[in-house]
């Protein structure tokens, strides 16, 4: 199959999936049917409830699910010899029938819960004991996540010289991408002061906030005076995300992700014209599984493409940061069920860019690193020579791949200091950040929380964040588990069908068992042989202590569904 058939029959899929089963989900929960404003209007406070228009409310919802997880997922697929016909059909159903129902599932449950997260669905719907073990595992989570996304960005940024004192060819696209990427903030800055505080129409200052932005590339491309090195920039990015949690979401998180929004729509088109133009074959990837290969497809497959498919980290940002900026509760469709199979376009345009990349047969740049994969594929589907047009597009596609981990990167600090904020509220018994005192008050103080979560993120990405990555797959996809569970029942509890939440539960919650046992095993197996890190070590306890979790909640909310159905029998 050719990668143009490939693209044209997966979009047309996802069409049909948005335009039918997201319809029918509407129907089922009664998405629209409520009067009351949603929280964005009915809490604001100009921090962190603030009502945005919904493109704005795309831009940043998207950017942040995206992440470097689209990407990086069919690549890692595909290098472990699952076949493109696997991938692609795990990345549709998964997408149409996992995915958007968890993501969009998340968000309206969130606003019907005044913009509180999953750990809160759960305190309402389930038990606080549930809650609080939610709210640690999703911490820890994000705590990785923060670490991960500081180390690519900063990796991103960071420049390398010869011998001579030179930048090397990676060490100049770098130091491009980080010039970019700092005027990107400004002119987000000055994009939110300009439409929020000076009224400017925000048609006009999209259309100057397009030329702004090609603007500073250009400069990026040809200025670069800011050249320092990946551990210097940990720092810079530390900092950045530290002022990032705690301001105003109208100055710096809606406006830059807006902008950079529009990026990622660029990238879509341009890999989209990539594939036109290339029409790469998908036979140099195996069309199922490779032959000999001894990574079983189940449950790996369904943990390595996890934001292409479905993704734990989604239903964080839909009820963490998307839910308090949601103007109208219709907008909730087209944001988080059709912003989820956006990413899944993505992610089979990214495999067809790695099927490009594969027929290199290993000897060229183009094969080596995920972002290399991406960005050399897909630029030399439209200039095979490799020449300025392929090093200029090259360097975009690295930007945009940044953009993507910057924008993830802010929003899981800031959804890390709700969590952490969370934890020590009780909610059910009146409880804010602001009522509370002694010890609560200074841990429910967003600075405090702030400040906390990135010295643990960035102590972690510049310490060996790599040796516990590997867990990061399984326990995305349990959170996904746990949000499909929460939301099933409170969708339950109000008297709504909550069937479509039953199977992906299931599902997800058997992928992450089985895969949670097989590398909690391997860990066991690495530690007595002798020798082994602590990375070893901190896999196999916490692999066997999310497997406990798994298991407490899973229990729990199966009780709690259990009863439902038999008070609805009566």
């Amino acid at each position: 199959m050719t990668g143009i058939t490939l693209l044209l029959i997966g979009v047309a899929v996802l069409v049909v999936g948005y335009i039918f089963y997201g319809r029918w989900l509407c129907k089922q929960w009664g998405v629209g049917e409520s009067t009351e404003p949603t929280p964005a209007h009915a809490l604001r406070d100009d921090v962190d409830y603030v009502p945005a228009p919904a493109p704005v409310l795309m831009g940043h919802h998207f950017s942040s699910i995206a992440g470097a997880g689209p990407i990086t997922g069919p690549i890692n697929a595909a290098g472990a010899g699952f076949g493109w016909l696997a991938c692609t059909l795990w990345i549709l159903i998964g997408g149409i029938f996992f995915g958007g129902v968890h993501d969009f599932g998340a968000l309206f449950a969130s606003v019907r819960h005044g913009g509180k997260s999953i750990g809160e669905i759960i305190s309402a719907n389930m038990s606080l004991r549930a809650k609080r073990l939610f709210v640690i595992f999703s911490y820890l989570t994000l705590i990785l996540v923060v670490a991960a996304f500081a180390s690519i960005v900063a990796g991103t940024f960071g420049v390398t010289k010869d011998a001579n004192g030179a930048l090397t060819a990676s060490g100049v696209a770098n130091a491009q991408v980080a010039m970019v990427s700092l005027l990107f903030i400004a002119i987000a800055i000055v994009f939110g002061f300009a439409v929020y505080r000076k009224g400017v129409d925000m048609k006009i200052a999209s259309a100057v906030g397009v030329v702004a932005i090609v603007a500073i590339i250009f400069i990026g491309l040809n200025f670069y005076p800011v050249q320092l090195t990946t551990n210097t920039w940990m720092y810079i990015v530390g900092l950045y995300i530290v002022v990032a949690s705690v301001a105003p979401v109208w100055i710096l998180l809606q406006p830059r992700d807006y902008l950079s929004s529009f990026l990622l729509y660029a990238m879509l088109a341009l890999a989209f014209i990539a594939v036109i133009m290339g029409n790469p074959s998908m036979d140099t990837l195996p069309l199922l599984n490779k032959e000999g290969n001894t990574t079983p497809v189940f449950p790996v497959l369904f943990t390595t493409i996890a934001c292409g498919a479905i993704s734990g980290f989604h239903s964080l940002v839909g009820s963490g940061t998307t839910s308090k900026q949601l103007d109208k509760e219709k907008d909730a469709k087209p944001i988080a069920y059709g912003g989820m199979l956006i990413e899944c376009a993505l992610a089979i345009m990214t495999l067809i860019a790695v099927a490009h990349a594969y027929s290199f047969n290993g000897t060229d740049l183009a094969f080596k690193g995920a972002t290399a994969i991406f960005g050399g594929g897909i630029a030399s589907m439209i200039d095979p020579s490799r020449g300025t047009v392929y090093q200029v597009l090259y360097t975009l596609l690295v930007l945009t791949y940044s953009t993507f981990c910057l924008t993830s990167l802010d929003t899981a600090t800031r959804m890390g200091r709700f969590m952490f904020q969370e934890f020590w509220i009780d909610s059910t018994k009146g409880e804010t950040p602001q009522n509370v005192t002694g010890y609560k008050k200074v841990l429910s103080n967003p600075y405090v929380a702030t400040i906390i979560t990135v010295v643990l993120g960035i102590g972690l990405g510049m310490n060996g964040y790599a040796k516990i990555w590997a867990l990061f797959g399984s326990a995305n996809q349990l959170l996904a588990a746990l949000a499909l569970l929460a939301i099933a029942t409170w969708l339950g509890n109000i008297g709504k069908n909550n069937k479509m939440f039953l199977f992906p539960m299931g599902f997800m919650l058997i992928v992450t068992l089985a895969s949670l046992v097989i590398n909690t095993k391997d860990q066991i197996g690495l530690i007595t042989k002798g020798g082994a890190d602590w990375g070893p070590y901190a896999q196999a306890i916490l692999g066997v202590i999310m497997i406990v979790l798994a298991i407490v909640l899973a229990i729990e909310g199966i009780q709690t569904i259990s009863k439902q159905g038999k008070k609805a029998a009566k």
